[in-house]
């Protein structure tokens, strides 16, 4: 059962932060590296469902997941029912160097439900990094190709292969060159219209006009990775082409497709998978996040004929240990009894509620953009981007009662949860119209 009714959420006993949370923050301002990218300042003691609660008693109706990670809900008890039968099991053997069936069950099911006819083959990981990571090396490996192609806007990852494939934000590359060579960005359509139809893409023919005829010839070209939705980039969704076009693009010059869902995956645009939008079956597919729903996973999809490196190559001591493989078979089952379902309808009912808040602060709010609970808004100051106001939403909400984060040049993201229901997305439109009116045009500029 969810340990709190959702009629009382949210509910705030305290000013915030509270004198318990004050206190842990000072513990952690000097143990804790300064490199985390804390909004503001909530310190958790509990979750369940799409609520959590402070260690001040303080209840918040959570729209960011833990960063799109807790798929089926804080502490579903369908999940950590089946990480405690585990874990008075077996806690750890390696995978790498042994065998234990919920590793093997869960390779089974992700090969099984992975998009398209191809069979498939699976190597776990422990985040999303680490996903992108094994992808670059299987990539290079199955090809013997050097030069790899992605996208301005990006976000793979903080490890250095991920991180050179990253092309999101200064700050996650600054200071730590030299990168991983023969990675070359390019542009993610945004806002395009040309690109209805694969054979007009005009996004992916510059990608051949330029990077392929100046730079990177394409037969040393091994892959191109791309977010099907950018997600830390700003939550933006191709047009209609434009991924039918790269797998187009990709099969002409016998380069790979690497889909990076670890956020757009398991479920959280409405399928379990974002590529499925467009029918389009990548070579290689990267998740973690929601897979396991809180704990710890991370799993690299690959076409059987493409995971080809020997053993030895590439391994991880913790990845697919048992107890997150079970939180994984749990979450799955979820996810196909009804959540994949349930983020498609409330997904639609959060985005034609956040246009209704746009239409009556246009001076304030712009693009209401996302696919099932994957939706963003931009926060503007006079027609621009304007990130430090969109910093004050985020925190005015936080002060309201509703969890949210930033994303992209200056979007708020809703990811919450896919158990989130149809009275709590109405609460959540409600506060968020409440802030947004707490901003007239005055205070913006």
């Amino acid at each position: 059962m969810w340990l709190f009714d959702d009629r009382t959420v949210p509910h705030l006993r305290t000013e915030l932060p509270g004198p318990n949370a004050r206190a842990l923050l000072e513990r952690d301002q000097r143990v804790m590296s300064p490199s985390y990218t804390r909004g503001y300042p909530l310190v958790v003691a509990r979750g369940s469902g799409a609520v959590i609660e402070d260690v001040d008693g303080n209840l918040f109706l959570d729209f960011t997941a833990g960063i799109a990670v807790t798929a089926t809900g804080h502490c579903h008890p369908h999940v950590t029912a089946a990480i405690k039968d585990q874990a008075d099991k077996l806690l750890h053997m390696s995978g790498t160097d042994f065998y234990y069936e919920p590793e093997i069950a869960l390779a089974e099911r992700l090969a099984a439900i992975a998009p398209g006819p191809s069979p498939k083959k699976v190597f776990f990981t422990n985040s999303g990094a680490e996903s992108l990571e094994a992808a670059l090396k299987l990539a290079r490996w199955h090809t013997g190709r050097s030069h790899v192609i992605a996208f301005l806007g990006a976000f793979h990852g903080r490890t250095y292969g991920a991180m050179s494939l990253s092309g999101s934000k200064i700050v996650h590359r600054r200071g730590f060159s030299p990168l991983v060579p023969d990675i070359h960005h390019v542009p993610f359509p945004r806002g395009c219209s040309q690109c209805r139809i694969a054979a007009e893409c005009v996004c992916v023919r510059q990608i051949e006009d330029t990077v392929l005829k100046r730079i990177a010839p394409p037969d040393e070209v091994a892959a191109i990775f791309v977010e099907p939705i950018q997600g830390e980039g700003g939550y933006y969704v191709p047009p209609a082409g434009f991924l039918p076009a790269l797998r187009h693009l990709c099969d002409k010059h016998g380069m790979l497709l690497v889909a990076d869902e670890v956020q757009t995956g398991m479920g959280r645009t409405g399928r379990m998978f974002a590529v499925q939008h467009w029918n389009v079956e990548p070579d290689i597919v990267c998740l973690a996040k929601g897979i396991a729903s809180g704990m710890p996973l991370g799993a690299m999809i690959a076409k059987s004929e493409v995971m080809t490196w020997p053993s030895g190559s590439h391994a991880s001591t913790f990845g697919g240990n048992p107890v997150s493989c079970r939180a994984a078979l749990a979450t799955l089952e979820l996810l196909e009894a009804g959540m994949i379902e349930n983020a498609a309808q409330r997904g639609e009912q959060l985005k034609r509620g956040l246009e209704t808040i746009q239409k009556s602060h246009s001076d304030l709010l712009g693009e209401v953009r996302g696919l099932g609970l994957m939706v963003a808004v931009d926060v503007l100051a006079e027609g621009q981007h304007a990130p430090k106001l969109r910093d004050r939403l985020v925190d005015t909400g936080f002060h309201h009662g509703l969890l949210l984060l930033g994303c992209g040049e200056s979007a708020v993201r809703f990811s919450p949860p896919l158990c989130i229901t149809a009275e709590q997305v109405d609460i959540a439109l409600e506060i968020f119209a409440k802030v947004v009116a707490a901003f007239p045009v005055a205070a913006v500029a």
